[in-house]
């Protein structure tokens, strides 16, 4: 199992921060090599939110486009098919409501999770765990001998129990070392994120 961990690691590393075409040419053709495929699925939401007031782009979806970036990886946004709220205070007692319900809230469209070697998940954290149509995704699927590699925005929580919660939820799956990203960082502070971003995915094979 660490021998699987430490190729499918140095494989990612292999496709870390490049910033010319060249190159980045050069680190999408060593994963068609390495005949690995990656993902990078995640929950966003935009509207109202915390300590940064209303948003364009979810503060996760902003995460997911440079890991994506950075990794060569396809996006794949999960989406429910009633949106939130707009307004923070009423999205946050929806999600209440649903943690609570154990709610599995339909998503719109999905992702072949099994065509992938390499799954990262994000999400905002959600009252201390991921929002509820993470896990509509994640059921939809079989995750026996993936990777997956979890990341999060938050405002002070970050990853809580999320990553025990994917050990749980996504079986058969080996979970890596998630990364935390204040939501406020993403907004506001894009290139401090994309500079944590880049040491997160350098240090995975610690």
């Amino acid at each position: 199992m660490k021998q699987k961990i430490a190729t499918l690691l140095t494989m990612l590393l292999a496709m870390l921060p490049i910033t010319s075409c060249t190159q980045t040419n050069q680190r999408k053709e060593q994963r068609m090599e390495n005949n690995k495929k990656i993902l990078v699925a995640f929950f966003s939401r935009a509207g109202e939110n915390y300590a940064v007031g209303h948003i364009e782009k979810g503060n996760t979806h902003i995460i997911a486009e440079m890991i994506a970036a950075e990794t060569g990886g396809d996006l794949f946004h999960i989406r429910p098919v009633t949106p939130y709220p707009d307004d923070y205070t009423e999205c946050t007692e929806v999600a209440k409501r649903e943690l609570n319900a154990h709610a599995r809230p339909a998503i719109q469209g999905d992702a072949a999770v099994e065509d992938y070697d390499i799954i990262f998940i994000g999400y905002p954290n959600w009252w201390g765990d991921m929002p509820m149509p993470v896990y509509t995704f994640i059921e939809k699927h079989d995750w026996q001998g993936k990777t997956v590699i979890p990341f999060c925005t938050h405002e002070g929580s970050g990853l809580s129990a999320t990553e025990n919660k994917l050990k749980s939820a996504c079986k058969g799956a080996t979970v890596l070392k998630g990364l935390a990203v204040r939501g406020a960082t993403a907004q506001n502070k894009r290139d401090q994120a994309r500079q944590s971003v880049k040491n997160w995915l350098s240090k995975l094979d610690d």
